[in-house]
């Protein structure tokens, strides 16, 4: 039942939208607004909506928010049924504090408390799982055979526990692992996917700040709660852990080799490493509560002008959720997420606005989705390209929006993975056009581009980027902007202090905004569907979309 709190909220905000009116220009990019953004990330990032958690009283609220918005600006609804709501499936797992794991060997026992020195979670969806397995170290836990590498060589790994580093081997190559950028062999998604592959019963990350890229705390605050997963299929094998634990714990546990952390992180990073037992095994219980529910992209469409276009299309999304209640910091339990993600919210929601006023739509239609349990692992993107609205061998491009600095106009973007499809002399152009230098990622190390739910549409061939804050600000010093994400990403990312700052300038992502509108505009219009650059990994996606 949607409660009365919930529309007297949606009503009080939307009329709060209402009276600041729309601007003079003319229904095009120009009429993008930054008030309209910051207004739309005020009030998604409020106390109201509780941090905007999957399957809570939040994501009602905030969703119906959404489709609401939608509904006002004309956009037709997208979704099942004729709604503007596509159900996502999942199953909700969250440890609880009565999992207790311990080390053990050489009659020592090392203990570990729960949320201090480790996080873990029961990939086989239940309540109860005892954990008694021997440790191997292997590395960064990668097999890649075109780079002829392979951290388990030599090794049976088959019902025990790897203990592994996230991120992989540094080189300054580009053609190997990508140089300094990761490739999707160094997420912590891929290390576990490998250690079921391998047969492992269990996989345990060693988390340090330069191999993640973000503090322990995010990985605290982002497993200490329920996470999101498909359900199993019967018979379908998965981990019986897969977890994190801190740096201090990961030098007790390595100490059984006789060499420090960063000797083993080093000697990962050599195509000679062996893999080494550590003379201890893991025991203990993973306690879970597990329990099935859905959550919901939102989906609206401008429906193209071209008949012979309009079943084709452009696709913008953001993420709609953040993690909830949680972990109390300084007495806050809300976790607002106004920058991650209410802040792309808004420009969906402005871009939406303003495609639907067009008098002449686009050629190809305009596809609209906030999609969500995003911070569970890309959960409702990975959905929507499994269920498409429109199918990918049709859609365009897919450009994202998550994560933005509101902090002033800015004489740079980042637009990572856009140089990997046919769109980048469109893209570089409307660059030049809006005085926006394109800009390298600043971290090419921490892999964003396999972070973000534009991921998901590329896995299933879709060419697909983020659009992104840049460093550069006007009047800034040059090293401001780095300076404010770097301290975004170690104080506030993933903490309940990521809530709206009224002195915010909004002027940068109303920028950002009418940039990504020129480029869904012009390449709904383009006579040919986009695709991806040869030899990129995603171009067998493509063209297996196109067969379909």
């Amino acid at each position: 039942m949607r409660h009365i709190f919930h529309l007297a909220t949606i009503v009080l905000a939307l009329c709060t939208l209402s009276c600041q009116g729309d601007p003079a220009s003319s229904p095009s990019e120009a009429s993008l607004s930054g008030d309209r953004i910051s207004a739309h990330v005020k009030f998604l990032s409020g106390d109201a909506l509780g941090g905007r958690g999957p399957a809570t009283p939040g994501e009602t609220l905030t969703t119906e928010y959404i489709a609401t918005q939608f509904a006002l600006a004309g956009l037709k609804p997208a979704g099942d049924d004729g709604s503007y709501f596509q159900k996502v499936p999942l199953v909700g797992v969250q440890s609880l504090p009565e999992t207790d794991l311990s080390w053990e060997g050489g009659g020592k026992k090392l203990r570990m408390n729960w949320l201090e020195d480790y996080v873990a979670v029961n990939h086989r969806q239940q309540a109860s799982q005892t954990i008694d397995a021997e440790a191997i170290y292997v590395g960064h836990g990668i097999v890649a055979p075109e780079f002829d590498w392979d951290d388990y060589k030599g090794v049976d790994v088959k019902g025990k526990v790897v203990v592994l580093f996230t991120n992989e081997p540094q080189s300054q190559d580009p053609a190997f692992f990508g140089g300094k950028a990761l490739t999707y062999y160094g997420r912590w998604v891929f290390k576990y996917e490998e250690a079921l592959r391998q047969g492992a019963a269990g996989a345990i990350i060693i988390h340090t700040l330069p191999t993640a890229g973000y503090p322990w705390t995010v990985v605290r605050n982002s497993w200490g709660g329920r996470n999101p997963y498909v359900k199993l299929a019967e018979g379908e094998p998965a981990l019986g852990l897969a977890g994190w634990v801190t740096s201090p714990t990961g030098e007790r546990i390595l100490a059984q080799t006789g060499k420090s952390l960063d000797e083993l992180v080093k000697e990962a990073d050599s195509p000679d490493f062996q893999p080494i037992p550590l003379k201890l095994g893991l025991r203990g219980r993973i306690s879970s509560q597990v329990e099935p529910f859905d959550t919901s992209n939102v989906i609206g469409i401008v429906e193209g002008s071209d008949p012979g276009k309009k079943d084709e299309a452009v696709l913008y999304s953001a993420h709609w959720d953040h993690l909830g209640e949680g972990i109390a910091v300084d007495g806050d339990s809300i976790y607002n997420g106004a920058i991650d993600n209410a802040t792309g919210c808004g420009i969906l929601l402005e871009l939406a606005r303003a495609f639907s006023q067009l008098e002449q739509p686009p050629a190809r239609s305009i596809l609209f989705a906030a999609v969500g349990a995003e911070e569970g692992g890309l959960r409702g993107s990975k959905y929507y390209s499994e269920h498409p609205v429109v199918p990918a061998g049709k859609t365009a491009v897919n450009l994202n929006y998550d994560g933005l600095m509101p902090l002033g106009l800015s004489t740079d973007i980042s637009l990572p993975g856009y140089e990997r499809t046919t769109l980048r002399q469109t893209v570089e152009r409307l660059a030049e056009k809006f005085q926006l230098e394109i800009r390298p990622e600043a971290h090419p190390e921490q892999g964003y581009y396999y972070r973000s739910d534009h991921f998901s549409l590329a896995k299933a061939g879709v060419p697909a980027f983020s659009i992104k804050s840049g460093t550069q600000y006007q009047g800034r010093p040059e090293d401001w902007g780095a300076q404010a994400r770097e301290r975004y990403t170690a104080n506030d990312y993933h903490q309940p202090s990521d809530e709206f700052d009224p002195s915010w300038d909004f002027s940068g992502l109303e920028q950002i905004a009418r940039f990504g509108f020129a480029i869904g505009r012009e390449v709904a219009n383009q006579p040919e569907l986009p695709t991806w650059n040869p030899g990129d990994e995603f171009l067998a996606a493509r063209e297996k979309s196109w067969a379909k």
